[in-house]
């Protein structure tokens, strides 16, 4: 019979992903204003809105 295990096991090791930010495109209002949002967040510590500026640059509907 196996003796079960009574210490965790060994740590699982992720990939690190270095994925820079989107830039905004020039001349894009649209684009502008997620970048001044998430510069603005960035500073206030608001890390969950930064990411989603970052989700929504990525995938702006004009399609930079």
């Amino acid at each position: 019979m196996i003796q079960p295990r009574t210490y965790p096991s060994d740590p699982v090791e992720l990939p690190l992903s270095m994925e820079l930010e989107p830039v905004p495109v020039d001349g894009c209002a649209g684009c502008a204003e997620l970048a001044n949002v998430r510069d603005r967040a960035r500073a206030g510590g608001d890390w969950t809105t930064v990411t989603d500026c970052n989700v929504f640059l990525r995938r702006h509907p004009e399609g930079h």
